[in-house]
């Protein structure tokens, strides 16, 4: 049975590649498509992506939709809605310190309100491996200087991370514990549907009285990388893992996400690799070995 969890657990260090891409649509896309704009159009290209393939079962499938509407709007407006827009409107106030350090609270919420509200248990083991990620992700965040964290000063756009950190651990609580007769990719395809239609309001609003979107080729070629990278692939491959390894353990995601972070700033925005990037990775994979080794004794 362990060697059927190498996959699920391989995917712990496989999907965050995908979705770290997304800090690479946050520093570089947002230079010319708005925040709001970018997340709503990369959600409606991945539904147009993945309807082709999923129409007929979908079709087929129509009262089992009208009965979970929706819960897939809730998990559309979380997963797309508010984690699609919130960090990139965070980026125009806030710092990246302050992101990194308030997004990579989310496995915090999601073991919290997976205990509080499913009863999912929480040992020793857990609580260490937590705690071991925690101070591995400051270490890098914080440059392995004190005086950074020290010196912290909150905008609005901490809020809005905040917000984004706490929509993420819904999405992922409740994806995991809110079963569907739907097949992943069907599921998916309605979320990105959901996740789109719960931004359009605001990004009409954002058209009207902020930032108007010019459809040139800077445009489309954002759009489509967030849309398969971030979007289409990192989602597939999360909830893949939460099939088998559960909401709390998927949730050290995040963690990893960081480490991946630094290594695309290194390479594509000549960032420095530091001493305290060794630190804090061997942190966080001593994490990951922990919370692993909590969840073999399940299997």
């Amino acid at each position: 049975m362990k060697n059927l969890n190498i996959f699920p657990l391989s995917l712990l260090f496989i999907q965050p590649i995908f979705m770290a891409s997304n800090l690479i649509v946050a520093r570089g896309g947002v230079e010319f498509v708005p925040p709001i704009s970018l997340a709503f159009w990369r959600w409606t290209l991945v539904f147009l992506i993945l309807l082709p393939f999923t129409y007929l079962t979908l079709k087929k499938n129509f009262k089992i939709i009208k009965k979970e509407y929706r819960r897939l709007f809730f998990l559309g407006s979380m997963g797309c809605g508010v984690c699609g827009a919130f960090p990139f409107l965070a980026g125009e106030t806030t710092t990246v310190t302050n992101m990194g350090i308030i997004y990579t609270s989310s496995p915090v919420f999601i073991i919290l309100i997976s205990y509080f509200v499913f009863h999912e248990k929480i040992n020793l083991t857990k609580v260490i491996g937590l705690i071991a990620c925690l101070i591995g992700v400051f270490v890098i965040i914080i440059k392995g200087n004190l005086d950074l964290l020290i010196n912290l000063k909150f905008t609005i756009g901490d809020l809005w991370m905040l917000a984004a950190a706490i929509g993420w651990a819904l999405y992922s609580i409740y994806l995991f514990y809110w079963q569907s007769k739907l097949k992943i990719f069907e599921r998916f395809t309605l979320i990105s549907f959901f996740g789109a239609l719960s931004l359009l309001p605001f990004y009409i609003s954002e058209e009207i009285f902020y930032k108007q979107t010019f459809f040139v080729t800077e445009f489309y070629l954002w759009v489509i990388f967030a849309a398969i990278s971030p979007g289409i692939i990192a989602f597939t491959l999360y909830t893949i893992a939460q099939k088998k390894l559960g909401a709390s353990l998927t949730g050290f995601t995040l963690y990893i996400f960081t480490i991946y972070g630094a290594i695309y700033g290194y390479f594509l925005f000549d960032e420095k690799f530091e001493n305290y990037h060794i630190v804090g990775t061997i942190l966080v994979f001593f994490g990951i070995y922990l919370a692993k080794k909590n969840n073999d004794k399940k299997v």
